[in-house]
């Protein structure tokens, strides 16, 4: 019988879909009978989504427990996905509202606990106790789980629980799937990421002021926007280039046109931009924690320093900048080693079917 799943999850979300998301939900669309529970405008029977209002996220859960029950109530789904262990409290209220028989997979992307402490403003810190224990209950109250890495899984695991699979979430890579051009001569690094404090985006700064001082020519590329764009700002008036958004063409440039990839980040889930990396050939300096040691192996396809320090850093930059063929030689095993972080949105839909059928 095919299984009816009621994905709930933050995603702002405009129908019709582009061509890079429809492939992924119609994949999953032959497989299963799917409601998508989110946010966003647009129209498209299998989705529902609220749209954005004033003060959108803290409405958008305090709405949700409601919004979950009336989908229990007529889409009557066998199973819940829930993106993070956010969504899967309110889906928890949700089945105890309704009594419903559906099962609940939380999904884990990160530490969600980082969402209140290191992401936006620092005023969200206040919500962090009544978070954690609540994102706590809703793991543990969970039918099952999935887990994108093995730092993700972990976290799963610190809470009594066996993720019933660990795989990344399908994404289109097309733009970067091109044969890899040659790493440049031109002493050149590039960051892309949200500029928010769990991407440890001041050390990046410490640490390119250092490198700057110390190697002649050399240059960053900043790609991203957030709530550190003064530190961005600050570094602009440096001659640091900074692009606040690139579509996926520009960021493979970017790319193309780097040594390698800076990412700093102290608890990457497991960093889609890695991938990117490998795959346009360039290797990735990054941080020793999280996600990112599960892609990136230290010496072989990457360097990799303890997260939050600064002249660790500037040390593994400067490397890749002049260290004859070092660059050259992570980055072409770092290319080596992409194919094992690809996958079809079939294979990707597969493995989501199994993790539903596992708790149905």
């Amino acid at each position: 019988m095919t299984p009816r799943v009621l994905f709930v999850g933050r995603t702002r979300y405009r129908l019709p879909l582009p061509e890079s998301l429809a492939r992924k939900w119609d994949a999953l669309s032959d497989r299963m009978e799917v409601r998508v529970l989110a946010s966003g405008t647009g129209r498209d029977p299998r989705f529902r989504l609220v749209p954005p209002r004033r003060l959108d996220g803290p409405r958008f859960y305090a709405m949700l427990p409601f919004e979950v029950a009336r989908e229990l109530r007529t889409f009557r789904p066998d199973v819940i996905v829930a993106e993070s262990p956010y969504e899967a409290v309110a889906a928890e209220l949700a089945r105890r509202l309704t009594r419903s028989s559906a099962k609940l997979v939380v999904e884990v992307h990160g530490d969600w606990r980082l969402s209140t402490r290191l992401y936006g403003s620092r005023a969200r810190a206040a919500a962090a106790p009544v978070a954690d224990a609540l994102a706590g209950w809703a793991l543990r109250r969970a039918d099952g789980h999935r887990a994108i890495s093995g730092f993700t899984a972990s976290l799963v695991e610190a809470e009594g629980r066996e993720p019933l699979g660990v795989f990344p979430t399908y994404s289109d890579l097309s733009s970067f799937t091109s044969p890899p051009v040659p790493v440049p001569s031109a002493p050149r690094v590039v960051f892309v990421g949200v500029l928010e404090r769990y991407k440890n985006v001041e050390v990046l700064a410490a640490a390119w002021r250092l490198v700057a001082a110390r190697v002649p020519g050399a240059q960053l590329h900043l790609v991203g926007a957030g709530t550190q764009a003064a530190v961005a700002e600050s570094l602009a008036r440096e001659g640091v280039r900074w692009d606040r958004r690139l579509e996926p063409a520009g960021v493979a440039a970017a790319l193309d046109a780097a040594r390698a990839l800076v990412l700093p980040s102290p608890a990457e889930g497991l960093g889609r931009v890695v991938i990117e990396a490998f795959l346009r050939g360039r290797p990735v300096v990054g941080a020793r924690s999280g996600g990112i040691p599960d892609v990136v192996e230290d010496e072989e396809t990457g360097l990799l320093v303890d997260a939050g320090d600064v002249k660790g850093l500037a040390r593994a930059v400067e490397r890749v900048l002049v260290e004859p063929g070092l660059a050259e030689r992570l980055g072409a095993a770092a290319h080596d080693a992409s194919a094992r972080w690809l996958s079809s949105p079939g294979e990707y839909a597969d493995r989501v079917l199994d993790v539903v059928r596992r708790v149905s």
